[in-house]
């Protein structure tokens, strides 16, 4: 697939942007059969796109083979209904080598998450990414967080580079993405990508779409996809205030919850597949189970969900 056909099926998209998680076997070994299931689930529910080995799929957990083999398995399961862009990240020459075993496992697009653990200056990031771009013919989105923040002017030379086709953020500076966006409109011709890569989007989706941002990435479809949907759709119809009682009576609270651990952000979600019946298994470390009790209040959170669903019809 080419930069644009895929830029062109993420820019109005059907229904939430589906992360699945990754799923082990009781021994910890990676589960294919389970994790197909899980992606096939996800496509038939309404996702739009499946984002596979990223942050929720624990990408820094799986080795290189176990990587290929998941990007793999997410191709085989989507069956061409929906695009697949695999996560690739590291340093240089790693990102690089997980982008070549994407493209080579059928892949759509990457995703580029931030370099391992170095802090970089702009010159080096936009170099790196460049590399990671020029290693395939896949197009690239840019995920931005923790060590790889980047100016307007950065942003700008991204978007001037062949094969990136969006930024993804995970910082949440809505005044730096006003300005990040303002200024790729000026210099850039073309409509390059925004999504909002915060965890639990939803919560903060309202005020990127005051920036004309409405690409989101819903964590929450893995384990409620009718949720995430209904709330989805409240968006697209301009329904605020379905909108409003989803974030009030189910996100709030979710978020609330999921601050009560490093790492729920993967962990609690991973929690959530299983509580709806699917044996996904746990996460890998350094990452840890949720407490039972978040558990508790996770399942019954699940069941408040659907009942404002069951309100509204």
């Amino acid at each position: 697939m080419t930069p644009a056909p895929l830029a062109a099926r993420l820019r109005d998209p059907s229904g939430p942007l589906f992360f699945p998680v990754t799923a082990y076997g009781p021994g910890g070994s990676l589960d294919l059969d389970v994790y197909r299931t899980h992606v096939r689930r996800g496509v038939a529910a309404g996702a739009a796109a499946v984002f596979a080995c990223c942050g929720t799929g624990e990408f820094h957990a799986l080795l290189p083979e176990e990587f290929e083999a998941c990007v793999r398995v997410a191709v085989e399961a989507a069956e061409g209904r929906v695009p697949v862009v695999a996560g690739a990240g590291y340093g240089t020459a790693l990102a690089v080598r997980y982008a070549r075993l994407a493209a080579g496992a059928g892949a759509d697009g990457l995703l580029a998450m931030p370099p391992y653990l170095v802090l970089a200056g702009q010159e080096g990031l936009l170099r790196h990414y460049r590399e990671v771009a020029a290693a395939t013919d896949l197009p690239v989105i840019v995920y931005q967080r923790d060590n790889a923040l980047f100016t307007p002017a950065t942003v700008v030379e991204l978007a001037r580079t062949d094969g990136v086709i969006g930024l993804k953020d995970g910082l949440g500076d809505l005044d730096l993405m006003q300005r990040t966006v303002s200024a790729v409109r000026t210099e850039v011709p073309g409509d390059f990508l925004y999504f909002n890569g915060l965890p639990t989007a939803e919560q903060t989706q309202l005020a990127y779409r005051a920036l004309g941002i409405t690409l989101y990435s819903s964590a929450v479809f893995c384990f409620a996809p009718e949720i995430a949907l209904a709330f989805h759709r409240a968006l697209e119809t301009g329904d605020l205030p379905t909108a409003h009682r989803l974030l009030d009576g189910f996100y709030r609270p979710f978020v609330e919850l999921r601050a009560q651990g490093r790492g729920y952000a993967v962990s609690l979600v991973k929690a959530g597949v299983r509580l709806r019946g699917l044996d996904v298994g746990e996460v890998r470390p350094p990452l840890h189970e949720p407490a039972e009790d978040h558990v508790k209040q996770l399942a019954r959170l699940i069941e408040r969900g659907h009942e404002l669903l069951a309100e509204q019809a």
